[in-house]
């Protein structure tokens, strides 16, 4: 089974420190990145499986990223974090396909918990894309006989 790989984004240095300690010290594969744009160039190199993201960041915000995540990475569950939530940008970062929202400081069980339902998510969607290319390229049992009676 393929181990959870976790993108932290967050332009806090000290935060970033903090959480990639604590969940490396929990086994988790974990990379980070300081602003939007340095995630997005990280996406294209890593296989990531859940991004946390912060909202409020200079340059990419955490909205315009979360978008461009999903544009270009349509698997990768996003987390959206902040410190500064207001029920617009929960609205907004839900809308525009995040997993789940959380406040800072975030309890690092909770966070995990999340991240673990998101990577289960992507699983999930993993396997029924699975089962879709599978179905396209069987033949029915009414194709093969009708295959072996024109033989």
């Amino acid at each position: 089974m393929e181990k959870m790989k976790i993108m932290l984004v967050d332009d806090e240095e000290r935060f970033l420190l903090t959480v990639e300690k604590l969940l490396s010290k929990r086994g988790y594969d974990v990379v980070t990145a300081t602003s939007g744009e340095e995630a997005l160039e990280k996406l294209n190199s890593h296989n990531i499986h859940v991004v946390i993201l912060d909202v409020k960041m200079p340059g990419m915000d955490g909205i315009s990223t979360l978008r461009e995540i999903k544009r270009k990475f349509p698997l990768v569950e996003v987390i959206m974090l902040t410190g500064h939530a207001t029920v617009e940008t929960a609205i907004d970062g839900l809308k525009s396909g995040a997993a789940d929202y959380l406040m800072k400081p975030a309890d690092i069980v909770v966070l995990m918990e999340k991240a673990q339902e998101a990577f289960e998510k992507r699983r999930r969607m993993e396997e029924k894309i699975r089962l879709a290319q599978a179905r396209r390229f069987m033949k029915s049992p009414r194709d093969i006989l009708k295959q072996e009676e024109e033989a």
